[in-house]
Formats: structure tokens, sequence, C-alpha cells
């Protein structure tokens, strides 16, 4: 599911405008961002925590010659999710249930084409193995 897909999804489910379930998520999407840039961890209850961690410099070794490397400090995202997603995930029957034909999406009704479709080629079947079979019988 990419981006266009959970707004249209979030927006059937909940009965809301599109454009208004758009603005409502990147808008999160930048406030959990910078919160997080800042060195905020910022936690959706029952969701997901996003964090920042601070790597420390280290010393570390080459695995090819063993010789010792300085490894440099870092910044890394974390984000972990929480028990109630991780229950829904592995409990199906814990999942919320979505409004009828939330996801997946109907399909698109085909266009029809000037042009008929090219007659499917048939392939010739293949013999059985029957020399294979026997060779390893002995």
């Amino acid at each position: 599911m990419n981006r266009s897909q959970l707004v249209k999804a979030t927006a059937a489910h909940a009965g809301l405008d599109a454009k208004m379930v758009d603005q409502a998520l990147k808008g999160a999407t930048e406030v959990i961002t910078a919160v997080t840039a800042r060195g905020e961890p910022v936690t959706i209850s029952g969701f997901a925590k996003f964090a920042r961690v601070d790597r420390p410099a280290r010393m570390g070794r080459n695995p090819a010659t063993g010789a010792p490397v300085r490894i440099k400090a870092s910044k890394k995202a974390r984000i972990t999710p929480l028990k109630g997603y991780k229950d829904a995930l592995l409990t199906p029957s814990l999942a919320p249930k979505l409004a009828k034909g939330v996801w997946p999406p109907a399909p698109a009704p085909a266009k029809a084409s000037a042009r008929k479709a090219p007659a499917a080629r048939k392939t010739a079947a293949k013999a059985p193995a029957a020399k294979a079979a026997a060779a390893r019988k002995r």
C-alpha cells in the first residue's frame, strides 16, 4: 500500500474527504519528523514509538585484517512497534475491522478496447519422462 492508497482507504473508512486526510497525514508526518529530529520521542499509543538514537564513537575491528578501526558517532532513527500493533499483526482477529470495500479497493472497470485481443497460443504438451523415472529406480 502506498501513500495515495492509504489516503483513499482512510478517507473511505472514516467517511472523510481524501484531501483532508492527505493534509492530516502530511501534517502528522511533519510533526513526528520535526519532534524526533530534536531528540524527543513521539509515541502513538497502541501503534508505534518514533525516536532518535545517538550512538557514541567507539573502537571496532576490521574483520579482514583485525586492525582496530575508529567508528565515529552517529544518529539513527528507531521505530518500535507497540503491543497493540504487534498483537493485531500476530493475531488477525484482534485487528480493527475495516468498512466493506475499503481494502482491497474495488477493481476499476476495464476500458473496452477497439482492437481484439490476440488469440492465445497453444503449446505442445511434453511427453512424460519415462526413461528418467526408470533410470532412477535402478
